[in-house]
């Protein structure tokens, strides 16, 4: 970055993530995903302004979420240094949240201006995440069922006990059959590939590997996170339509190279947030009660590899009485 970042800087981005995942969490449930989804933009978007820094969002909410704001290019923070680029996704998860169902979040990365991969007009990429005792084991272009025998051999453990993450999409069947001849175990999940990045990067929280297509943006905001929990991961583009293969071989001839998180994640000045919004096997999700709201967060560093957890707790009538965002009715 242009001036080396304040230690403090991820502590001012956990209350970022905070202040979305609280103004989502009110729909939770609802079926109503767009209002979910502009509530955490508008909170994120209003805490981003008093962050000390000179922002310029490069995974933003981008085309497919047709958002007024938080879009790709524009500025935040308050325009100090450090200069940063910033991936955010303030509800990672928006059917999650409108159903009511597990791992929800809130999410935020930045790092030293320039460093993180732009994806382009590349909607989504394969990926495949372990963690730190496995990743000089995986290999993208090989098989699934080679990966995991090699997995399973850094691991100390037969392929059966492995727990896999796979999204559950039309696209992945080929995927789930090949995992289920190997007798590895899958954890088929709708939405929230974030979260499954995060699970397979972290010790001991049941899932041992992400395996799929997701999309891009995700994909640069998890590998900041494998990246600063030194774990392993590597992604490839993935058109998913004819319209996206076509823009994407036009702007990278080379648009089929293994992408490792030295490419997604650029420099060692990096930070990732991240706050449920629904309940998870990694987070909490926003819980009320009658004059208070609480929150679980996750906070990491990529230089030192500190990883933080912070529950919060929030007085209702307090926050209503300083912020324009409604998080709760008063009382």
């Amino acid at each position: 970055m242009s001036d080396r970042p304040q230690r403090n800087i991820a502590m001012e981005l956990v209350r970022v993530t905070e202040a979305a995942a609280m103004a989502a969490a009110r729909y939770m449930g609802t079926g109503d995903k767009e209002g979910g989804d502009r509530a955490a933009v508008e909170a994120m978007r209003l805490m981003l302004s008093t962050v000390d820094m000179d922002g310029v969002v490069v995974i933003g909410e981008g085309e497919k979420d047709k958002a007024p704001m938080l879009f790709n290019g524009e500025r935040v923070g308050n325009g100090n240094p450090p200069a940063a680029d910033v991936a955010v996704d303030p509800v990672e998860g928006t059917n999650l949240l409108a159903l009511g169902r597990p791992n929800a979040l809130s999410v935020i990365a930045i790092a030293e201006r320039w460093s993180l991969w732009n994806p382009g007009p590349s909607l989504y990429m394969e990926k495949l995440v372990v963690d730190r005792r496995a990743k000089d084991a995986i290999d993208i272009r090989l098989s699934p069922t080679e990966n995991l025998h090699r997995i399973a051999e850094a691991l100390g453990r037969p392929v059966r006990e492995l727990t896999v993450f796979v999204l559950d999409k039309p696209r992945h069947q080929a995927l789930v059959n090949e995992i289920r001849a190997t007798g590895a175990r899958i954890s088929l999940q709708t939405d929230g590939d974030v979260a499954g990045a995060l699970l397979a990067c972290l010790p001991n929280t049941g899932i041992d590997v992400l395996m799929g297509i997701g999309g891009t943006p995700e994909g640069v905001l998890a590998a900041v996170a494998v990246k600063a929990a030194g774990g392993g991961m590597q992604a490839r583009r993935a058109p998913q339509s004819d319209a996206e293969y076509q823009r994407v071989i036009a702007a990278d001839e080379e648009w089929d190279r293994i992408l490792t998180l030295d490419d997604l994640v650029q420099s060692d000045d990096a930070f990732f947030a991240a706050t449920g919004i629904t309940d998870g096997p990694l987070l909490e999700g926003v819980r009320y009660y009658s004059e208070e709201i609480t929150t679980h967060s996750l906070v990491m560093r990529v230089r030192t590899g500190t990883l933080r957890y912070i529950k919060a707790i929030h007085h209702i009538e307090k926050l209503a009485r300083v912020s324009p965002i409604t998080y709760a009715e008063t009382r």
